[in-house]
C-alpha cells in the first residue's frame, strides 16, 4: 500500500458503515483462513463462528469489530489491517477453496441470509512482504492487548478541549507528531491524517506538546474534529476498494510533496524517516522554516 493509503480511523469506520449495512442480522456460512501467521489466537477456534448471526460491525481505534449475536457469550472478530492489509467486498464469494500460504489473501468469510440464501462476504488481504495484518477472535475485546491500551476516541463527546489539554500536558516535550499518532493516547490518528489535522492548525509538527497555549489547543481540537469528520463524510458509502483513491484526493499536504499548498501555494515540503515520511506547508506551519530531513540528522553537527 503506497503512503497515505494505509487505513486510519475515517477509512475504517467507512468499512464499519459499509460492512454493517450489508451483514448485520444475516448468518456466518463460512470462514476459511489463508494466512496462519495472521491469526493471533486460538481459542475459541474461527470455526465457531460459523452459524452465528452478525449482532453489529464497529471501530475501535483503527480496528474493524465483527460482532456475533447468541445467547450464548458472543464471539468478536476482531482485524488490524496494518500497513498493507484491505477488505474486499465480493456479492458472491468464489466457490474454489482457499489456498493457505498461496497469494494476499489471509482470511475470507462467507454469510448467507437467515433462510440460508447466500449473501456475498468479504476477503481480507494483505500485499507485500512485510506482513503486520492481524487477526483474533475472541470473547471479550480487551482480551486484546493492543486494543485494551487504546487511548480515547477523537470523535467522542468526552473528548473535549480540557481532555486533550490533559493528554498533550501529560507528553511533556514530546513533539506534537508522535503523540497525535501514538495510539495509546489518541485511537485512530495515523500518519496522514496527523499531517492533515497539524496543517489546518498551523502547527509545526515538531512543535514540544508544553509549548501549546489553551488557544493552541483550543485550534487543535477543532482541526482533529473537523479533518476527521471531513473525511469520514468523503469516504461513507463508498465500496472499500474505492476508498484508497478517496483518501489520497482528500489530502492537503500529505503525500503531496512538491505540489502547492492549496491554502497559500507555497511548496509542500517532506521529511523523510528510515520507513516513513511527513508532508507540511513553510508557510502555514513553520513560519517559512524548512525542516531537516531526519534520515539526515545524525551526520548533522
Amino acid at each position: 500500500m503506497q503512503n497515505g493509503h494505509v487505513p486510519e480511523l475515517p477509512e475504517v469506520e467507512a468499512i464499519a458503515l459499509f460492512l454493517g449495512e450489508r451483514i448485520v442480522g444475516t448468518r456466518v456460512a463460512k470462514v476459511d483462513l489463508a494466512s496462519i501467521a495472521a491469526l493471533k489466537t486460538f481459542d475459541p477456534p474461527l470455526a465457531d463462528l460459523e452459524g452465528r448471526i452478525v449482532a453489529g460491525v464497529r471501530r475501535r481505534g483503527k480496528f474493524l469489530l465483527v460482532e456475533s449475536d447468541e445467547s450464548q457469550q458472543p464471539l468478536i472478530l476482531a482485524l488490524h489491517l496494518a500497513r498493507a492489509g484491505w477488505l474486499q467486498w465480493r456479492d458472491q464469494p468464489p466457490a474454489t477453496a482457499t489456498r493457505p500460504g498461496k497469494g494476499p489473501l489471509a482470511l475470507r468469510v462467507s454469510f448467507v441470509t437467515t433462510d440460508g440464501e447466500p449473501c456475498g462476504g468479504f476477503d481480507i488481504t494483505e500485499a507485500g512482504t512485510r506482513k503486520s495484518l492481524a487477526i483474533w477472535l475472541v470473547r471479550d475485546e480487551l482480551e486484546i492487548p493492543r486494543l485494551a491500551t487504546l487511548g480515547p476516541e477523537p470523535l467522542a463527546p468526552e473528548f473535549t478541549p480540557g481532555a486533550l489539554a490533559e493528554i498533550l500536558h501529560s507528553a511533556g516535550g514530546a513533539q506534537i507528531k508522535g503523540v497525535l499518532r501514538d495510539q495509546s493516547r489518541i485511537a485512530g490518528i495515523g500518519n496522514a491524517y496527523s499531517d492533515e489535522i497539524l496543517h489546518v492548525a498551523h502547527l509545526s509538527p515538531f512543535t514540544p506538546c508544553k509549548s501549546l497555549t489553551d488557544d493552541s489547543v483550543s485550534t487543535l481540537h477543532d482541526a482533529i474534529d473537523t479533518t476527521l469528520r471531513d473525511a469520514i463524510t468523503r469516504s461513507a458509502g463508498h465500496q472499500p476498494a474505492l476508498l484508497k483513491s478517496e483518501k489520497r484526493a482528500g489530502m492537503r499536504v500529505h503525500g503531496r510533496a512538491g505540489e502547492p499548498c492549496p491554502v497559500c501555494h507555497d511548496t509542500v515540503r517532506e521529511v523523510s524517516f528510515a520507513d516513513s515520511a511527513l508532508q507540511y506547508c513553510p508557510t502555514c506551519q513553520t513560519g517559512g522554516k524548512l525542516l531537516a530531513d531526519r534520515r539526515l540528522s545524525k551526520f548533522v553537527k
